[in-house]
């Protein structure tokens, strides 16, 4: 593992696994995070309801978070390389499949089902496991920044990139030449080919199995508060950016503008994930959650109290992807602070889970409260709510290992 003081060969092996790792993220974050400008091609095309389309972007985040802590079990365990390619292959595929999804049933099993397992294998949570593990603990949290941010710069080419295959080339089109960029992951990911777990022979035969570590994690409640606090962020991130553009359209602005918009949550949150990393290992993690929690209350609500305008939805989304993915390095540097990186990929493979269970959450009843009340407003005041309620649990978080895993926390 490399810590300081290490060789010259080493810092050079870490700086290409980063670099690798940050396009892996740009790519599954940027492609993922613009399915909404596809809702109303799709809608119009096909005459789906905006309940149909939510319901396969919802099956999305919950099979991403439902795979995700077997992805990361299987990368602890077999290396990062092998999962990362597999997960590029089937998300090129949910991609491709998308484009010719004329039922439900296929636009759910593309959209959602192979876009969803995809993203599991090659998402931004296995890359953060396994820089974590070539890192001292002080600086996991700004490696994960880095990551976090790489793919927050993939939402910001993507957005205004997809919008322009659509317009140019029409969406089925799009949809197809969007695909190549995962299928270029396997070869990312040979980058990160031996930055695997230490060896059994080198793991100390006190270290705890996983199966110990799983229940000491479902036993500890500041873990649990912290999967609590990461559903709300699922719940927030999804729905802004299934269901920000269609959105736009029912109060009048134009659709470049949304595209725009969801490019500058990508930009703005480059800032934001970076600023995240460095803070985390200068103030409390559980205060500096809380403050970002409360922070998209605050952004949130003046977005719903003043008038609707190209420049307020602009401004929103500035606001808004300064605190987007910027939970993301607080979050998994508390889980490695409890349990260490032994079974990280694991144990926040689950903390994932509940964030995409918010995220099901968000996108499916976005689309449903639209087509019952052809408004999204009652689910923008539900996620202020939520934002406080994050804001409130994360207080009484332990920054500290668990019981029995004091060794693993500081290693």
């Amino acid at each position: 593992m490399v810590r300081q003081g290490s060789s010259s060969s080493s810092r050079h092996r870490l700086a290409l696994v980063l670099v690798a790792g940050g396009l892996i993220a740009l790519v599954g974050f940027g492609i993922r995070s613009i399915y909404g400008l596809f809702v109303e091609p799709l809608a119009l095309a096909h005459g789906y309801s905006r309940e149909t389309l939510g319901l396969a972007i919802a099956l999305q985040n919950l099979l991403w978070g439902a795979a995700q802590p077997l992805a990361g079990g299987l990368a602890d365990r077999f290396g990062p390389a092998r999962v990362l390619s597999g997960g590029g292959i089937v998300y090129a595929a949910g991609v491709a499949l998308t484009a010719v999804a004329d039922t439900p049933l296929l636009l759910h099993l593309a959209a959602g089902v192979l876009v969803g397992l995809g993203l599991a294998g090659a998402s931004f949570a296995v890359v953060i496991a396994t820089t974590s593990r070539l890192l001292p603990p002080a600086s996991r949290a700004r490696a994960a920044g880095f990551v976090t941010a790489a793919g927050s710069l993939g939402q910001f080419v993507m957005a205004p990139l997809g919008q322009s295959l659509i317009q140019e080339f029409g969406y089925r089109t799009a949809l197809y030449l969007l695909a190549v960029f995962p299928a270029v992951v396997p070869f990312l990911a040979l980058a990160l080919a031996g930055a695997d777990s230490p060896p059994p022979a080198k793991i100390s035969a006190a270290a705890p199995s996983l199966s110990r570590a799983l229940v000491a994690a479902l036993r500890h409640p500041s873990y649990l508060l912290v999967v609590l606090g990461f559903f709300v962020c699922g719940f927030h991130v999804a729905f802004i950016a299934a269901h920000l553009p269609a959105h736009c359209s029912a109060i009048g602005i134009d659709p470049w503008t949304a595209a725009w918009a969801l490019g500058l949550i990508g930009l703005f949150n480059i800032a934001g994930s970076w600023a995240s990393g460095e803070l985390s290992g200068r103030i409390p993690r559980r205060l500096l959650l809380s403050a970002i929690y409360g922070a998209r209350a605050v952004a949130i609500v003046l977005f719903l109290l003043l008038p609707p305008s190209s420049g307020l939805v602009l401004a929103f989304t500035a606001a808004i992807g300064i605190l987007w993915f910027s939970t993301v390095p607080p979050t998994s540097a508390l889980v490695a602070a409890m349990f260490g990186t032994r079974y990280l990929g694991t144990l926040f493979g689950i903390v994932f889970f509940g964030h995409q269970l918010g995220a099901f959450l968000g996108v499916w009843l976005g689309g449903a409260v639209f087509d019952r009340l052809g408004t999204y407003e009652p689910v923008w005041w539900a996620g202020v709510g939520l934002a406080l309620f994050a804001a409130l649990v994360h207080l009484p978080i332990g920054e500290r290992p668990a019981p029995g895993f004091a060794r693993e926390a500081a290693a």
